[in-house]
């Protein structure tokens, strides 16, 4: 799968509110009222991802949860981080 370039990463990034692109990676930090629900995000990112044979760095402060994507295999921006972003955007409203 061929990494994208910077203005097809900004055009994609027009549907996912609060991502940004730096350094390589497609990133967004999410906001939660508990360390239990950023946590039970978490899981829901870790099944998505798993399914997708597709993982991201997370980061999990407390209440916030920092996910970057990035497809290592390409060592670029690819479609396959949208996809997944798209989803994770999804579980992030999954419950609340």
């Amino acid at each position: 799968m061929a990494g994208l370039s910077d203005d097809e990463i900004r055009a994609a990034l027009a549907d996912l509110p609060g991502w940004r692109h730096e350094r390589g990676e497609i990133y967004k930090q999410f906001k939660f009222d508990t360390f239990l629900d950023a946590i039970a995000f978490i899981d829901r990112i870790a099944e998505k991802a798993e399914a997708a044979d597709h993982h991201p760095d997370l980061e999990n402060h407390y209440t916030r949860v920092r996910v970057g994507l990035h497809t290592w295999s390409e060592d670029a921006v690819t479609g396959k981080d949208l996809r997944l972003a798209h989803e994770i955007e999804a579980a992030s409203k999954a419950g609340f």
